[in-house]
């Protein structure tokens, strides 16, 4: 406790990590609205397939969001603007504003095969995890 109450960048690593873990609840939650984001059913079977299908949904809006968002990246490039990774980093995968919750979805579509996903973006964040000069260890987990 002491360390902690003496080392400014422990804090702030700590906080970020609390952020960070705060802000994927919250989106968690909003996903789950149903039943008012409770779990009603009192069979701890069913709970757990809950709970698991929650985090399922979670992650799979959270990958297809990070898709979009390297998607953009890409599009920035070729257009010739440079891509920071300290405005990277800012950008978070838990974004809601564009998922209709209650929209019509269309399932007619499910049968073609997406193209191959390509995880390579051409930035370069060795700065953010503390391998380039002038890192402060603020991209570090806590």
């Amino acid at each position: 406790m002491l360390r902690y109450l003496s080392d400014a960048p422990l804090r702030r690593r700590v906080t970020a990590a609390t952020n960070k873990v705060e802000a994927f609840n919250g989106f968690s939650q909003w996903i789950g609205f149903g039943q008012g984001g409770v779990i009603t059913d009192n069979d701890p079977v069913e709970q757990e397939k809950a709970a698991k299908f929650n985090a399922l949904l979670t992650n799979v809006v959270i990958f297809h969001n990070a898709l979009d968002i390297a998607e953009i990246v890409r599009q920035l490039q070729e257009e010739g603007h440079v891509i920071d990774p300290e405005d990277l980093a800012y950008i978070s995968p838990y974004l809601t504003e564009h998922i209709r919750r209650f929209g019509e979805y269309s399932t007619h579509e499910l049968g073609p095969e997406p193209e191959a996903y390509d995880p390579h973006l051409d930035v370069d964040f060795s700065p953010l995890r503390g391998d380039g000069p002038g890192a402060d260890g603020y991209g570090q987990a806590a």
